[in-house]
């Protein structure tokens, strides 16, 4: 029993946790469709979110894909397969890497970011102060964020979708040998819509995720300094944890047999 007990004590916690979260997360949701609408705050969010986030996931995806393209060619010259290596590429980047990497490193800058913002906002008692305003603090700092973070992730993925591919055709035709146009013809034939479908819903799952994250571990902030930074390491933590965990699920869902 002494063994067991922890097993249990972290399976409650976990469960009690899993609760807490999708409470958050319904409560939010609820005032996407509830008047009255913030949205200048939504667009703050979305610009940060998409368009500040683009240079690090541009530079994420182009080198995943040049990377790529490389270890591709050094496994399939083995089998005389190179001409497969731009299928290969399109379908890693649009399927897994693409929204992968962008939700990993939209967690590292928006949700450690949301995180900071709203658990110094927790400690200094402007979120009870929005409360006596009779302004609600889910309604006005959350419900933007996860409404942003679920619309700005599937643009921000299909740009960078486009430059990890890019970066693959420029490995291809300057350093493999390989001949531009017919690349890029054989990537566009076998690229079909399902793959592109499967990676913009994850990337909505994902942008979801992150923002929650942030907001949820931010709102629930500690006291002082420490807490704001525990809930800042939590929710990148828990966000790439989770980003790995749906994808998975994603992925099963799309195209298990």
């Amino acid at each position: 029993m002494p063994l067991l007990s922890p097993l249990g004590r972290f399976a409650l916690a976990f469960f009690a946790t899993s609760g807490r979260i999708t409470l958050f997360a319904l409560e939010a949701v609820s005032h996407w469709v509830r008047p009255p609408f913030y949205g200048r705050q939504f667009l703050r969010q979305f610009i940060d979110i998409a368009y500040f986030s683009l240079p690090v996931v541009g530079l994420t995806t182009l080198f995943t894909g040049m990377v790529l393209a490389l270890q591709a060619y050094t496994g399939f010259s083995q089998f005389n397969a190179e001409s497969t290596i731009s299928n290969l590429v399109v379908l890693a980047i649009t399927r897994e890497l693409g929204p992968v990497m962008a939700g990993l490193m939209v967690a590292g800058r928006v949700g450690a970011a949301m995180a900071a913002e709203l658990g110094t906002m927790r400690v200094t008692e402007q979120i009870d102060a929005l409360d006596t305003l009779s302004t609600p603090p889910m309604k006005y700092l959350v419900a933007p964020r996860l409404l942003a973070g679920t619309l700005a992730l599937p643009p921000l993925v299909a740009i960078g979708d486009i430059i990890g591919v890019m970066g693959g055709w420029l490995i291809g035709e300057n350093k493999l040998g390989f001949n531009g146009a017919a690349y890029i013809q054989s990537t566009v034939n076998f690229l079909s819509f399902d793959d592109v479908l499967s990676g913009m819903v994850k990337a909505a799952v994902f942008g979801f995720t992150v923002t929650l994250m942030g907001c949820y571990h931010g709102f629930n902030s500690g006291r002082g300094a420490q807490g704001v930074g525990q809930a800042t390491t939590n929710a990148v933590v828990s966000s790439s944890i989770l980003i790995l965990v749906f994808d998975y699920l994603l992925t099963e869902a799309f195209f298990a047999k």
